[in-house]
């Protein structure tokens, strides 16, 4: 009896990180992300385009296109940056109210509807954040 013949492992996607390589890259923006400076980040940044422009091109004109917008924060004071340097919790309130108002409905009229009931959480949330006593952020305070 004929041994069955063993099917070719499937190939990895050449462009595709591995787990391994996407926590490097991760340690390394956050590196990006946690220093001191303006000056140093734009170094560190300017250091990460340079390793990858040969290895992985594509990576390199995503880290030179889109990263140094995210470095304004750094033009805030000290104690700023931390709070304006993460948006997820923002981000997940919004995301969970969406959800729990989409999920109740289930069907939608049309798009309108949609667009009436989506655009209604972050007009909501702009208005309770007006009308709020408590500051997301003091800018009172400023660094000496």
């Amino acid at each position: 009896m004929a041994a069955l013949p063993v099917p070719p492992r499937p190939e990895l996607h050449p462009s595709r990180p591995n787990a391994e390589t996407r926590k490097r890259i991760g340690r390394q923006l956050k590196s990006i992300w946690t220093a001191d400076d303006h000056t140093k980040a734009e170094t560190a940044l300017a250091e990460l385009v340079a390793s990858y422009r040969d290895s992985a091109p594509k990576l390199a004109a995503w880290l030179e296109e889109k990263v140094p917008e995210g470095l304004a924060v750094f033009t805030l004071p000290e104690h700023h940056r931390r709070r304006m340097r993460k948006s997820n919790p923002m981000e997940r309130s919004v995301q969970q109210e969406l959800k729990r108002r989409t999920v109740k409905v289930r069907v939608f009229l049309g798009e309108d509807a949609l667009l009436r009931l989506v655009s209604a959480v972050p007009v909501e949330i702009d208005e309770k954040w007006a009308s709020d006593t408590k500051a997301y952020i003091k800018w009172e305070c400023q660094d000496a």
